[in-house]
């Protein structure tokens, strides 16, 4: 079972009935799933460069990405409609489970000048995102051969009703959010 998986069962669902009250242990938030994708613009040039973000990503997320394709032609980036212009993987149970492991454990402290994760990340409805802006923090991905720098998006979906059973969720796994600075209005009255 993965470490994370079994984080969950034995301490995050306690925290979380105690913190938010739930009657059922099935009402409390979990992962559904995670979701890693890539924006690969230089695939308008030259086929090559989706192909390497394709290894790069299978190799970090253990599972072959699908291609996605434009949809509409934009001549101002020199993209036509059907054109292949992106990957994305979708990761749920135990390979989730192993990847946020992975990210939590491996890849984020190796972010250069990290100062916590945004915490403003979350889209009202439990699901957060985050960004990161080379594909090298991973330490699957071999430096030496990367050809390309190459971000991603990573978005976790969870089961959680509101931003703050998310982010409570989410930092019981460990993730690490930067601390939230009051708003200058709040620091002002407080003041006064």
């Amino acid at each position: 079972m993965a470490r994370l998986k079994d984080l969950y069962k034995s301490k995050v669902v306690g925290e979380l009935v105690k913190e938010f009250g739930y009657k059922n242990r099935m009402a409390v938030p979990r992962l559904e799933k995670i979701i890693v994708s890539m924006g690969v613009g230089k695939a308008a040039q030259d086929k090559k460069y989706i192909e390497l973000a394709k290894a790069d990503l299978t190799l970090i997320t253990g599972q072959m990405p699908l291609v996605c394709k434009s949809k509409k032609s934009v001549s101002n980036f020199k993209v036509r409609a059907g054109q292949e212009t992106g990957l994305k993987v979708t990761m749920r149970g135990d390979r989730m489970y192993e990847f946020l492991d992975r990210l939590i454990s491996l890849a984020i402290p190796r972010v250069r000048d990290f100062r916590g994760l945004n915490p403003r990340g979350f889209d009202g409805r439990g699901a957060y995102s985050m960004g990161l802006s080379e594909q090298t923090v991973f330490p699957e991905i071999n430096p030496v051969k990367v050809e390309f720098q190459q971000g991603m998006n990573i978005t976790f979906v969870t089961t959680a009703k509101s931003d703050d059973e998310a982010r409570r969720m989410l930092a019981l796994f460990g993730m690490p959010f930067r601390v939230q600075k009051a708003d200058s209005k709040d620091s002002k009255a407080e003041q006064d």
